[in-house]
């Protein structure tokens, strides 16, 4: 069940006013369960065996942990678990296709089959977030949940659960816990959260994709000015896409009393690398800080220490997102821009001689780029987009005009968002217009048929 689409719209009709009337009653969270559960399994009922499956464990595990007795070794098992999870439902078919290319060289007269598995929507999320609270479980800074009811709310809360935020314990669950007042100003917020994020997915994100596939499908047959426009688009299409996702699910879980967390601070205005991953996918920028960066050492024992934690944070991040050495190779761009402008940034001439302009411009450059490793097929494409960019000849790019203003309208809504004119966007009457503005062009221009989130897949 996709945020914007019909079926969510009925069912998101008939369960809020359900939600108002029990959230101060012992109905709210079994309410909340099998909303989750019934949200969950409208993709597939079969995705709620692992679902329930890891809940059950993480519950039990955090239990034998809390006790005292053994805790590293009931940490281990809850976080192999979580992980033989993943890895079997995720990384299995690219292990098989990668043994057997080594077999083949090897000439080794074996085959492994394709599990052929099907990927649980939302599984990487859901899975990280269970680590992260049995992780500060055995660290103490949280309180275990001691009802198993509230805890399955906590992994399954149906706006996060496709493709986050992935939640810290710390945040989410004592809201859930307590069933918070939903005020007027909660339900009007969360709806113009909701509103901008549906405008940013099914107006723009759905948009720029069409451009995009008609590239990135047969990079081979055109010139560098379409290959680096489309990479351009991908950036701000990926973009839209997802913090258009979280932006819904922060509006829905608002309309309920629920705060989520920010997950996307206009990353395309950052200054230098480090920036960039502090306003990107924040939930999974932090998890990975707090959960690998610093148990690895973090900038502890010196730069070449640091470089490695980095490096490997980076390729684990890439891992994550998909089983393919393209996002492998996406993790290793990163890593090696984060060691190439660490030193830089820091310095002094950096900071107050260079503008930021061009520090912005700098950054969205190098992170567009990398772009090209995620978004392509395969390594081979990514290299022929790589190689035709700045080789082929400049042919017409043939891309509507309407696909750059409306990017170019919202960098501007963005810089002046994070200027010294910002208090011009809360003035109501500009909030009210812009509101309407979203919603005209929505009737006036938008499909029906939407795509599917693109972080759903990981």
């Amino acid at each position: 069940m996709l945020f914007q689409t019909l079926p969510f719209l009925v069912f998101f009709a008939i369960l809020y006013p359900v939600y108002l009337l029990t959230k101060e009653t012992r109905l709210r969270l079994p309410l909340l369960l099998v909303a989750s559960y019934v949200f969950y399994a409208w993709l597939s009922p079969l995705y709620l065996i692992p679902l329930a499956y890891a809940t059950l464990v993480d519950y039990f595990i955090t239990g034998r942990i809390e006790r005292g007795r053994h805790k590293k070794a009931w940490l281990a098992l809850s976080i192999v678990n979580d992980l033989g999870i993943l890895a079997f439902f995720k990384y299995a078919g690219f292990a098989a296709e990668n043994l057997n290319v080594l077999f083949s060289g090897l000439r080794i007269p074996y085959t492994i089959p394709q599990p052929g598995l099907l990927l649980p929507a939302g599984l990487s999320f859901y899975l990280l977030q269970s680590i992260g609270y049995t992780i500060d479980i055995y660290r103490g800074t949280v309180q275990r949940e001691k009802s198993l009811l509230a805890y399955a709310v906590f992994v399954s809360f149906f706006p996060r659960l496709l493709a986050g935020p992935i939640e810290r314990a710390g945040n989410l669950l004592p809201q859930l816990r307590t069933g918070a007042r939903v005020s007027l100003r909660d339900f009007t917020d969360g709806l113009s959260i909701f509103v901008v994020g549906y405008f940013k997915k099914v107006a723009l994100a759905d948009y720029l994709v069409l451009y995009v596939n008609k590239v990135y499908g047969a990079p081979e047959e055109f010139q560098a000015p379409a290959l680096l426009l489309a990479t351009f688009l991908f950036a701000w299409q990926i973009y839209f896409d997802f913090s258009g996702y979280t932006d819904m699910a922060r509006g829905i879980a608002r309309m309920m009393g629920i705060r989520l967390m920010l997950n996307f601070n206009n990353p395309y205005l950052a200054t230098s690398m480090g920036d960039f991953w502090r306003r990107w996918h924040i939930s999974l920028s932090s998890w990975f800080r707090d959960y690998v960066y610093i148990p690895l050492g973090g900038n502890r024992a010196g730069k070449l220490a640091t470089y490695r934690n980095l490096f490997l944070t980076m390729v684990l991040s890439g891992l994550w997102h998909g089983a393919a050495w393209t996002f492998v190779l996406w993790g290793v761009v990163h890593a090696l821009g984060n060691f190439a402008t660490r030193e830089l940034e820091r310095t002094e001439t950096y900071r107050q001689r260079v503008p930021t302009l061009a520090k912005q411009l700098f950054v969205f450059a190098f992170v567009m780029l990398a772009w090209i490793f995620f978004r392509a097929r395969s390594i081979g494409d990514a290299g022929t987009i790589l190689v035709r960019i700045f080789t082929s000849g400049f042919a017409d790019p043939r891309c509507p005009v309407l696909m750059l203003l409306l990017i170019g309208a919202v960098w501007a809504y963005q810089y002046l968002f994070e200027s010294r004119l910002r208090r011009i966007l809360e003035w109501r009457i500009v909030r009210v217009t812009l509101m309407i503005l979203l919603l005209a062009y929505l009737v006036l221009t938008v499909p029906a048929e939407g795509q599917p989130f693109i972080y759903m897949q990981f």
